[in-house]
């Protein structure tokens, strides 16, 4: 697959990392960086951002290493906000929603390069304009809307509850 030492790290450090994302979504309706699947995701996100930095197919800078970037700036400050804030309920909001987006972020690229590489030899895409990625992340796009939309509901739910507001029970 053309993959160089640096860049099979980076992939199974990425791999890793969105499996506990999508571990730490399921059980706790959020990336939660006080579990363990938060813990990888997060550590594994910033090792994979990094290590993008060092893989370049097409040279220089590109799009890639500005999500990179774009994904470290995203999870430091949610870890700010979450290590740094304690139970400030707003703080709580844009880091749930901060991890949520840097995990959509980081599928920008895996699902470019997962369609353009994979099968091995007759690849699902031809390039990165193919419509199948399009869609796929279009789907994914839709998937972080719903899913952002109802960390807020659950959370804003939560937050009531421990006001002593009247809730819906779980």
């Amino acid at each position: 697959m053309g993959l160089s030492n640096l860049g099979i790290f980076h992939t199974v450090i990425g791999i890793i990392a969105i499996a506990a994302g999508l571990i730490s979504f399921v059980k706790h309706a959020r990336i939660n960086l006080a579990r363990a699947s938060g813990k990888i995701y997060f550590y594994g996100t910033i090792i994979a951002s990094l290590t993008a930095l060092g893989i370049s197919k097409h040279g220089g800078f590109n799009a890639g290493h500005l999500f990179s970037l774009l994904i470290l700036i995203l999870v430091i400050i949610a870890f700010f906000l979450y290590y740094k804030m304690g139970q400030h309920n707003k703080a709580r909001y844009f880091e749930n929603f901060l991890l949520s987006f840097s995990f959509f972020l980081s599928m920008v690229p895996a699902v470019n390069e997962t369609l353009t590489r994979l099968p091995t030899g007759k690849p699902l895409a031809k390039n990165s304009g193919d419509p199948l990625i399009g869609k796929t992340l279009l789907t994914i796009f839709i998937l972080f809307l719903a899913g952002s939309i109802y960390q807020f509901i659950r959370q804003k739910r939560s937050n009531k509850s421990l006001s002593g507001g009247s809730m819906l029970i779980k």
